[in-house]
């Protein structure tokens, strides 16, 4: 929907020319009264007039399709003047220019003063311009972070330091979400969102952090090894004991016995031979045990490595909302 040049001239006219006899034509008291709109608060007469030729030349560019000339004299009626109507007619050019991102913006800038802003007209036709934007030419991204300090990155440019959340208007396609915060693995995710969908989610950050672990606790390889060294132990106060009784058994013997006795076998050597042939066992199985566990202590000796839960993003994918066109779309919960 366009206007037609003799519309359009008396559209911005009559704003321009309401300003001009107020300004001029009524009596103080009555410009005191005067309930002008929020757009011509202190901006001077002569600001105005400049505005409203820079307009006209847009305009007349706008209509032969001149678009790029026709951004740049409406840009430069908004550096002198910032007019509803003006955002209006950026926005609209924007649009046929495949701008859609800066044509949303200067839609929605033209109706920030309410439904007063444009005319009735030009007000639908804004509102069904945005809708379109929204369902066929942009799409939404909406992330939280709930890590304090947390840098937030959108293609590489910052977006908000957490913890907090943020959306975005976007172009269709893949971007890509990235974080930040010293002690922490950098966090890079790229999503792919099209036209008229909304990707929301949050962000995780993990500490960059060394790990060391081992195969068993600790303590169990030292147990094997103090099970070893218990035999061992156990062994020798055998044997000790064993030398004992089979040094009493010969010492009896030989007070016992003259030359011509013979040996004989007395529970005292029976015992002492019994001790050491246990003592030997206990040797061979302490000794063994002990290497087992020397092997154990080895083999569980702590292994560092750095952390690799590194974070992530979890999106979900849905239409975006176009209920509410200005406020970009309606948040989900997570």
């Amino acid at each position: 929907m366009q206007r037609t040049p003799t519309s359009a001239r008396a559209a911005i006219c009559s704003w321009l020319s309401i300003a001009i006899v107020a300004s001029r034509a009524a009596p103080a008291w009555a410009q005191a009264e005067a309930a002008l709109p929020p757009w011509h608060e202190g901006v001077p007469e002569a600001r105005k007039q400049a505005a409203l030729e820079l307009f006209m030349q847009g305009r007349d560019l706008h209509r032969r399709m001149v678009l790029g000339d026709a951004k740049k004299k409406y840009e430069e009626a908004l550096a002198l003047w910032e007019h509803p109507d003006l955002r209006f007619y950026l926005g609209r050019v924007l649009k046929m220019m495949g701008m859609p991102l800066l044509a949303y913006e200067n839609l929605r800038l033209s109706l920030r003063w309410g439904p007063a802003s444009l005319d009735p007209e030009d007000h639908e036709e804004a509102r069904a311009l945005m809708k379109e934007l929204v369902e066929r030419e942009l799409a939404v991204v909406e992330v939280r972070c709930d890590e304090p300090g947390a840098a937030v990155l959108l293609d590489g440019r910052p977006w908000f330091v957490g913890p907090g959340s943020a959306r975005r208007f976007v172009t269709p396609g893949e971007h890509v979400i990235s974080a930040r915060k010293e002690g922490y693995f950098p966090l890079v995710e790229p999503v792919v969102v099209l036209a008229g969908a909304q990707a929301s989610g949050a962000l995780t950050l993990s500490v960059d952090g060394i790990v060391t672990v081992r195969r068993w606790a600790a303590w169990k390889p030292w147990a094997v090894v103090g099970a070893g060294a218990g035999l061992g132990l156990a062994g020798a106060v055998l044997r000790w004991k064993a030398d004992e009784h089979l040094e009493a058994a010969e010492q009896r013997f030989e007070e016992t016995c003259t030359s011509n006795c013979a040996p004989t076998t007395t529970d005292t050597t029976s015992r002492g031979l019994t001790e050491s042939r246990v003592a030997t066992g206990l040797f061979i199985a302490g000794g063994a045990t002990l290497a087992a566990g020397a092997v154990l202590v080895f083999l569980n000796l702590p292994r560092t490595y750095r952390s690799e839960d590194r974070g992530g993003v979890e999106l979900r994918i849905v239409p975006a909302a176009t209920g509410a066109i200005a406020g970009l779309s309606a948040r989900l919960s997570f």
